[in-house]
């Protein structure tokens, strides 16, 4: 996709970050920007921003775990422009570091809700009306350099940011179909505010093992004050879209790491099965006849 003009975009975690950057793009590139957030006062302030750059903007404040008020929002959004819904970015997020043998179900239920179960929401509200309308379309979901690899310090938000990869991989292999892209971002350090998650985190019932002293919270303000500006980290996103990539991720600095990471996969596969030689032909044949069979029952079940 090239052309955004008069298309709607709908930008969760749009007030700051990453998804303003996205909102700004994105606007002046001629789509109408509905960014979502669940702060109502850094919402108001991002759309009269966006207003001034002449973008038609509109805020809505969203809870993106909150699947009623998800369906409700994407209502508002389509009535407000008269338009369905085409450019969808799944960003919004939220990190909370802590060693993981730390870590309560509490810390995971936040972590994984916003990170993975916002995402789940954004597609499965807004997919089915995007393949419905018939007009193409993009569907873009911010993961993390994360995502590729476990940390001490990260692990819930690590596993979030693992499975929207896999998801939008999954997604990738639809979606074209329909006309509509698919692209999982993937940054490592953005300039945001995201050192300040936990602010909008409901009260943890039974403790937590998120550390947030205001010493390493103000670490993490000067780790995150030298990240990627988040418009240019926009401008590599929309490259993306428009090259057709499924991923982004445009930081040269992790390109050694994840050839280390995905190296040491390899490394432990063997050529050859010494106990079954044969027995890797005998499964590709079984998967292929799977995934043939899979296609003609893809290709025999009714569009939207």
């Amino acid at each position: 996709m090239t052309s955004y003009s008069g298309r709607v975009a709908f930008i969760t975690g749009g007030a700051s970050g990453a998804g303003f950057g996205q909102a700004g793009v994105f606007g002046r590139a001629g789509a109408r920007i509905a960014i979502a957030d669940i702060r109502r006062d850094a919402l108001d302030r991002a759309v009269d921003e966006l207003r001034e750059q002449g973008i038609d903007a509109l805020g809505i404040p969203l809870d993106v775990t909150d699947r009623r008020a998800y369906a409700a929002a994407a209502d508002s959004v389509e009535d407000h422009f008269g338009e369905p819904v085409t450019l969808l970015f799944n960003t919004a997020g939220v990190n909370g570091f802590g060693s993981v043998e730390a870590m309560t179900v509490e810390d995971y239920d936040w972590l994984l809700g916003v990170n993975l179960g916002g995402v789940v929401n954004g597609l499965c509200t807004f997919v089915p009306r995007m393949i419905a309308a018939r007009r193409g379309g993009h569907v873009v979901s911010v993961a993390s350099i994360g995502g590729f690899e476990g940390g001490r310090m990260t692990a819930p938000y690590s596993a979030a940011k693992a499975a929207v990869i896999s998801l939008m991989e999954s997604y990738a292999t639809v979606l074209p179909d329909h006309g509509i892209g698919v692209t999982v971002l993937c940054p490592a350090n953005i300039r945001s505010g995201i050192a300040d998650a936990h602010a909008t985190r409901p009260e943890p019932a039974e403790g937590t093992g998120v550390v947030t002293d205001d010493d390493f919270v103000d670490a993490l303000r000067e780790v995150y004050s030298h990240g990627m500006d988040p418009e240019h980290l926009a401008i590599h996103l929309e490259r993306a879209m428009a090259a057709g990539e499924l991923y982004a991720i445009p930081y040269p600095e992790v390109r050694d790491d994840l050839e280390r990471k995905f190296g040491a996969v390899l490394d432990v596969i063997p050529e050859v099965d010494e106990l079954v030689p044969d027995g890797a032909e005998r499964r590709l044949r079984a998967l292929a006849r799977f995934r043939a069979a899979a296609r003609d029952r893809a290709q025999e079940a009714p569009r939207a």
